[in-house]
């Protein structure tokens, strides 16, 4: 088997999850089991360091590096996994420019010795024309470089071309990427590039070029002689640069890998618009790259995008090197030159790869995540816990039922509370000797009776029994009790509401507030606090001599109802009180579930919001709801979108 590089931008590093096949296990490492890769490289994983997860880092037979944001929240973000059983690094820089520091250290990379950086870091000079400096270049998370014995593995999300105010930033830190690889390439070290770099070389990977160039109104040559554009293609192989070629760049240094092995492919794209739902007609572009430096290139034997798998606005794209590659003027095994030396000869393994291998900048190796104990630990070292038993209070728990107790606490209503010892508290079942003292303990809180008292010492250990089990011994009257007081003293909540009032003292029942729907008119009330509260309180006295004589067949639960309801009814009418059936009514005639139109597909539109500066913005509309077609435009008569346009304003039609 050969080695597999795999690059992917997946909208956030959980997105896929959501989607077939990774749904279902929503496991890293059955990911990359499913796309059969060796080296993964993600983009725009859109989490922050306290976001990292121990499903995310320590996924099983994988290392993993990750460079992240360092102010921005939800925002950016590069992911380099490894398979420690097929490649190893030996060096692990994060950020493009070298400014940054290894994890405990406060030395830059480009300050280390020799034998501990990667090298090839961008000189003032390089820098051009761009303001801003190196640390800002660095702080969005945007580049992992990784250095294996057989090349150096350059993982990048490029800035997008989506606001003008962007644009220094974006041209600035693609001139430092061009500068790094083409410094990386002069020292004699052969480069992969990888990752999302925003950014189309010709025609041939976009789908609506000529509609672009139309609305902008330029030419071929103006719209590829763009900065970024021009950089691009000054930098790989057989690209289309317009006038004569830079001074700094006078040479291409890498190889679109993907378009080697598709000279002239056609749809190739890497990329759609979610929000025009451009995918399942291809109208998309291809911006998402595997480059290598030109002394390497014939070391891959495949490469393609991966189209049919969903999970994000993206597609991976991946490239295969060969088992056995030229190196030096010989054949050697890939795995050779994927490791420490001494850890692979002949493509077989000589010595188990193991924690020492970790590069400082590995995230299995932050803080959060290296040495932790084993939550074993906590069961294994704990000396056995011995109960606290003392010898009084085993000896009264020991007595039969008919045995007076000591004497125990007092609730707020003066009833004593039956104190159960450890005994009672390992049994589940209720014992018929506390059964019996908890009617005894009762009646002597009727009848003010005293029982006989234990000695101080037996007194505090029955008490500390008691405090684990005064709830669940509690004597009835003691709990009838408190829970009256409860009800007295305790905010109404919403659960009151539901709960059937129980039968008053003076006979008079209370009537449940929740009026299910009658058998006769099958109608359903819901009534507002104000009418609950009513109700709760009950008619008057002229109500209650009325209620025999009136008719309880009209959706009503009970005739008081019917004829107390009636008449808050009525000062509804006088506008007093809202009737919540009225309201409902009125209201779902306002608010009620639009009907879309339909288009001429005879199929409902979908609605959507304009968000385009002007008088327009913030309306709503009607569009077909398929997608679009290959050509990015409405079409009549054809499966794909149509030119159905409706302003929602336009279109009253609801319904209930």
């Amino acid at each position: 088997m050969g080695l597999r590089i795999t690059t992917w931008n997946v909208n956030g590093i959980r997105n896929p999850f959501g989607y077939q096949p990774w749904r279902e296990k929503k496991t890293f490492q059955a990911m990359f089991d499913i796309l059969e890769a060796d080296i993964v490289i993600m983009q725009e994983t859109k989490i922050q360091r306290k976001d990292l997860q121990d499903d995310m880092v320590l996924v099983p037979g994988w290392d993993a590096y990750f460079s992240l944001p360092k102010h921005k929240k939800g925002y950016s973000g590069v992911a380099i996994y490894t398979r420690s059983s097929v490649c190893s690094p030996i060096r692990a820089e994060e950020g493009i420019t070298g400014i940054l520091c290894p994890p405990g250290s406060s030395q830059s990379f480009f300050d280390l010795p020799n034998d501990e950086r990667i090298g090839g870091y961008p000189t003032i000079s390089q820098y051009g024309d761009c303001t801003l400096d190196a640390a800002t270049l660095d702080s969005e998370g945007r580049c992992l470089i990784l250095e294996f014995p057989a090349f150096v593995l350059i993982g990048t999300y490029c800035p997008a071309n989506r606001d003008e105010t962007r644009d220094h930033f974006r041209l600035g830190f693609l001139n430092v990427l061009d500068a790094r690889i083409r410094n990386l390439v002069d020292a004699g070290k052969r480069v992969i590039l990888a990752g999302d770099l925003n950014v189309i070389g010709e025609e041939l990977d976009t789908a609506n070029a000529q509609e672009r160039m139309r609305k902008e109104g330029v030419t071929a040559e103006e719209f590829f002689s763009t900065p970024a554009r021009r950089l691009f293609n000054h930098l790989v192989e057989h690209g289309n640069v317009y006038g004569e070629r830079d001074e700094c760049r006078a040479r291409p240094v890498l190889t679109d890998i993907c378009r080697k092995f598709h000279n002239r492919r056609s749809g190739m794209f890497t990329c759609w618009d979610q929000k025009k739902n451009a995918r399942p007609g291809n109208f998309g572009s291809r911006i998402d790259y595997i480059c290598a430096s030109l002394d390497c290139k014939d070391w891959f034997s495949e490469s393609n995008i991966q189209e049919g798998l969903m999970g994000s606005d993206h597609c991976p794209v991946y490239a295969v090197i060969s088992d056995k590659v030229q190196l030096d003027g010989r054949e050697t095994d890939i795995r050779d030159v994927m490791n420490a030396v001494g850890m692979f000869q002949d493509g077989f393994r000589q010595r188990d790869w193991s924690i020492k291998d970790l590069l400082p900048a590995s995230a299995k190796l932050l803080p959060e995540f290296d040495r932790r104990r084993n939550i074993r630990d906590m069961f294994t070292k704990m000396p056995p816990a011995t109960p606290f038993i003392q010898e009084e209070s085993l000896t009264g728990l020991a007595k039969a039922g008919g045995e007076p107790r000591p004497e125990s606490p007092t609730t707020g209503d003066g009833c004593g509370v039956v104190e159960v010892g450890l005994r009672d508290s390992f049994s589940t079942a209720p014992q018929p000797g506390v059964v019996k003292e908890q009617e005894g303990d009762t009646s002597s809180c009727n009848t003010g009776k005293k029982v006989n008292s234990m000695s101080s010492k037996s007194k505090r250990s029955a008490e500390l029994h008691l405090q684990r089990d005064q709830k669940r011994t509690k004597p009835a009257s003691a709990k009838a009790s408190t829970s009256k007081n409860r009800q007295r003293m305790a905010q109404s909540t919403l659960q009151g509401f539901f709960t059937p009032k129980t039968q008053t003292p003076g006979g008079q029942p209370n009537v449940n507030v929740n009026t299910q729907p009658s058998s006769s008119t099958g109608s359903n009330y819901s009534l507002s606090p104000y009418l609950r509260q009513e109700l709760a309180l009950g008619p008057d006295q002229d109500t209650q001599e009325d209620i025999s004589s009136h008719n309880a067949g009209e959706g009503y639960n009970t005739p008081k109802e019917a004829k107390y309801l009636s008449t808050l009814v009525d000062v509804d009418k006088e506008g007093d009180i809202i009737d919540p059936i009225v309201a409902k009514e009125s209201w779902s005639k306002i608010l009620g579930t639009r009907i879309a139109p339909r288009c001429e597909h005879n199929e409902p539109c979908r609605m959507l919001s304009t968000k385009k500066p002007g008088m327009n913005c913030g309306r709503s509309f009607y569009i077909c709801a398929r997608p679009l077609g290959p050509s990015g435009e409405k079409e009549r008569g054809t499966q794909w979108r149509c030119g159905t346009f409706i302003w929602s304003s336009e279109h009253t039609t609801s319904g209930q």
